[in-house]
Order: C-alpha cells, then structure tokens, then sequence
C-alpha cells in the first residue's frame, strides 16, 4: 500500500446538524438546532446503507447564491463508529481529477491535456479524457466509495456498488470497448473515508456489475483503489490500496 498526502479543502462553511430523514432519493432532511429545520440536496444517488440513519450527525455546506432553491448541500456524514464519510460523488471527481494533474498518482503521469465530461462511445460521458501527443488516449472513470458493512465473522472491506447500478456496469462496457481498441482504460475508487484496508466488489449487492468488472478487467481496463481521510477541512487522499475482487 503507498501512502501519499493530497488535500483538497471542503467549503468553509460547513454547518453541523442531525438527519431526519433522506427521501426522493437526493433530498434529505436536517435539524440544524434552535428548530431549524431544513431541506437539503443529497449528491449521491446510492443506497448509502450505514448513511442516512436519522439521527446521524451530518455536516452541510451552502452555496452563496442565495437564490438557489435548495441552498444547503450533504458533504459528510459520521457513520456509526465515528468514522466522517464524504458522500458528495462530485467531490471524489475533484480529488482524482487534481491528484492527477499534480502527478500524485504514480501510474497517470505524463500526459499533456485533461478534459472533463468528453462524449464518447454510445450516449456516454467519461469523467477524465487524458491525451498527449503520438500515445493512446486514457481513459478515466471515477466512483464515489462509502459502503462498509461491519460483521463479527469477515473483514471488513470498502465495498461497491451500494446500490444495483445499470449505468455503472455500462461504463465498464465502455471502458472495455475503448481498452479493446488500443486506448489505456482506468477505474477508480474513490473512497472517501479511512476505517478499512482493502476494497471489493459488492457483487451479493449487484451481480451484474461484477460480471462487467470481471470482462472490462479481462479485456484490458485497470483498476484502483485510492483511500481518503476525512475531516472537517479537507479531504486528503492519503494511500493506494489493494482490490480484492
């Protein structure tokens, strides 16, 4: 496992409350003290099982515009073994996306343009575009890890997906068909909390994600692990660690 040390701040302006509920899936609920109670964006659309359980201490950010509707955002939750976990999906994006452009991560150095949000394949988005002259292009998928399920009988691992997730099994797809062609294809977890030491596929959760990790591995696409350490501040990605598909 590698340790390395890459921060990138949270807003400043986090403000602390308690759950009371998650529903549409992206609106949550939140008791900010003094009965203030209110409505805030939730940017994740998994299950976050161990997440959401009201009650939970959460932290918020608000955005400075304050014609927005919903001006309160979820960025961290403590989860039950005091643990903060970052489950903002943007974020995991903005952590990778700036490692990689300051050479933190060892194995993506070298190229000459990023690009975000490039079309490619069929109907699709790739997180990160990495392109230098006369080399194939590589191609960047990120995903937002925050899934422990602690038992007394087996580690516990960093798991994903949360959540059944058929768009998710098509990026592999896609990454596989781009690896398939000559271009260098890479998954990355992003996990955004730091109480486990290895990482692995909920397949029990999502067999056919599994099955399209297994045939994108085979076909050529990479794969990592990148643990985060979570405070009030910042997100600092701190270590690589191992996959145990």
């Amino acid at each position: 496992m590698l340790e390395y040390h890459f921060a990138v701040k949270l807003p400043d302006n986090l403000q602390e409350g308690r759950l009371i509920k998650r529903y549409k899936r992206f609106l949550i609920d939140v008791d900010l003290g003094n009965n203030n109670i209110v409505t805030a964006y939730c940017p994740n659309p998994g299950a976050m099982t161990g997440l959401i359980n009201p009650g939970m201490r959460v932290w918020l950010s608000r955005s400075r515009n304050f014609k927005n509707k919903l001006p309160y955002t979820l960025e961290l939750v403590e989860s039950n073994n005091s643990s903060i976990v970052g489950i903002h999906t943007g974020r995991a994006n903005a952590i990778v996306e700036e490692a990689i452009v300051q050479g933190v991560i060892p194995e993506i150095v070298g190229y000459k343009t990023l690009r975000r949000e490039v079309k490619y394949a069929l109907h699709s988005r790739i997180d990160i575009l990495l392109e230098t002259p006369f080399q194939p292009r590589c191609y960047v998928e990120v995903k937002n890890v925050n899934l422990i399920r602690f038992t007394a009988q087996s580690p516990s691992y960093y798991e994903f997906p949360d959540s059944v997730t058929s768009r998710g099994a098509k990026h592999l797809d896609n990454l596989a068909a781009m690896a398939r062609i000559g271009n260098r294809s890479i998954i990355i977890f992003c996990i955004q909390r730091s109480d486990s030491n290895c990482m692995t596929l909920a397949r029990d959760i999502d067999p056919k994600y599994g099955l399209a990790f297994d045939l994108a591995r085979e076909a050529g696409v990479e794969a990592m692990a990148w643990e985060c350490k979570v405070n009030l501040t910042e997100i600092v990605l701190k270590r690589s660690i191992p996959i145990v598909a």
